[in-house]
């Protein structure tokens, strides 16, 4: 089945995901349907990112067809011909065919669904049986689709090019767990100092070295409560930095204390001036938001190391107009940001502090804490902003790209979500924008990555996370 060669056919979802999809099916062909044109037509106005994507796929299928007549289009356009194709994949080396002639085949009457996706079953129905010696596959980001494919003895796949892992339960988690032997293992050619401000390192070397990555945390679960962070590696050589006990009442940060290990290590990075991107994953009640908006509010009130706080999220859907909500952009945001306000609230007030100290500081924090919409992040550039972005799981990897590299100098971000709640269409937890920058971020020197796995809301809130 292997040596067969394989036609697959493009749903408009595809490219509308992916533009560059048409370059990443390697020696294989891809054939267009006349009713994904149109559909691309019908998507292209507008400011968010599936007119966007709809717009470039266009861009891309008019650069491919520009140089070549009629009796070259029936042969079917060599892909490799676009210089953009050589900066996806060097082993594109297939033809782009378009639905130049009407191709139909019988469909039962019963079937549901739009026009647009049984004519494209259609098709793919009358080129099995036009090109028997090929094997014609469907792709789609749709799963009734897909289903409704199989139905009718048609093969369907879904668009894995963008998936990051092939089970999310791999994703980098940002800790390890030391074996009880790791001093003896280790610790033979170990050295120890501490530089002025205290804190103490230790060079070790050995097998489990080399696994390491930079920035992450390091504990043994026994009663030592050994907690470190690596700050840096070479082959086999690594240096750890023992990591800050924020569980102690007299390191609190904002009036917070950590109240476990993961939270523990999430306000070590948070709090790391040298750590510039930051990626918080959790279920609900695992504390990212409040552990976040302390450590932002700590560094820019108290320390002074950054202007402001700018909080923000993705609106569903991203990128479209957010609405006729009354008053200025902040304000039109305010509604979304519930779970952010809701924390801000909270560090805001203290038991001790009377009527007019609350208000005072409530005052503090609105001048300082800004909320901003995604819709207007592109052309910008954010210098000395604490940046947090929250529900992360709903952007796709380019949204990310856009986001992160709007931060200039002396800016940090800080990514939160939870990526078995993702809201958007066809991204799942292995194409997710956070599943992407959590594995493409693991070695970087400057950023790091937590996941807290123990809710501290409530007592209910932990049984409905896990039993419902």
């Amino acid at each position: 089945m292997n040596d067969v060669r394989k036609l697959f056919v493009l749903d408009t979802n595809v490219l509308m995901h992916d533009p560059s999809s048409l370059f990443r099916f390697q020696e294989h062909n891809i054939y267009i349907p006349m009713i994904v044109l149109e559909e691309l037509d019908h998507s292209k106005k507008g400011q968010s990112e599936v007119a966007r994507n709809a717009r470039q796929a266009s861009r891309f299928l008019d650069e491919l067809i520009q140089h070549a007549d009629i009796h070259a289009i029936n042969r079917g356009i060599p892909l490799p011909q676009l210089q953009y194709a050589a900066r996806i994949d060097q082993q594109c080396t297939g033809r782009l065919f378009f639905q130049v002639t009407r191709l139909s085949s019988s469909l039962p009457e019963t079937l549901p669904g739009g026009l647009g996706d049984n004519a494209i079953l259609s098709t793919v129905l009358a080129l099995s049986e036009e090109r028997p010696d090929e094997l014609v596959v469907l792709v789609s980001k749709d799963i009734n689709m897909r289903i409704k494919a199989s139905v009718l003895g048609i093969r369907a796949e879904d668009y894995h090019n963008d998936q990051v892992l092939e089970d999310v339960n791999l994703l980098y988690s940002g800790m390890e767990e030391l074996p009880l032997d790791f001093w003896a293992t280790h610790g033979d050619k170990m050295d120890s100092w501490q530089d002025p401000r205290g804190h103490t390192f230790y060079r070790v070397s050995g097998p489990s070295v080399k696994n390491w990555h930079v920035n992450q945390f390091l504990y043994l679960p026994d009663e030592s409560g050994f907690e470190a962070i690596v700050r840096s590696r070479e082959n086999h050589t690594a240096i750890i930095e023992l990591a800050l006990d924020f569980r102690d009442p007299k390191h609190d940060v904002w009036g917070i204390q950590a109240r476990n290990r993961e939270q523990n290590f999430a306000l070590n990075v948070l709090l790391d001036p040298n750590i510039d991107f930051v990626t918080l994953l959790g279920q609900a009640g695992t504390g990212k938001t409040l552990l976040t908006l302390a450590s932002g509010l700590t560094q820019t009130l108290e320390d002074k190391l950054y202007k402001e706080i700018i909080m923000t999220r993705e609106t569903i859907p991203l990128g479209e107009d957010i609405g006729f909500l009354p008053g200025t952009e902040e304000e039109k945001m305010t509604p979304w940001m519930g779970a952010l306000l809701d924390n801000l609230e909270l560090l805001g007030s203290h038991g001790d502090a009377g009527e007019w100290e609350r208000a005072a500081t409530g005052n503090l924090l609105a001048n300082r804490v800004k909320i901003r919409s995604l819709n207007f992040m592109r052309g910008r550039t954010f210098l000395n902003r604490y940046i947090i972005l929250d529900e992360a799981q709903n952007l796709t990897p380019k949204q990310m790209k856009t986001l992160i590299t709007r931060a200039g100098p002396g800016s940090k971000i800080v990514c939160l979500g939870n990526i078995a709640q993702i809201d958007t269409p066809y991204l799942t937890g292995t194409t997710s924008g956070l599943t992407y920058v959590v594995d493409r971020f693991k070695s970087c020197p400057f950023g790091a990555h937590i996941t807290l796995r123990r809710g501290e809301r409530s007592r209910l809130a932990d049984f409905a996370a896990e039993a419902l």
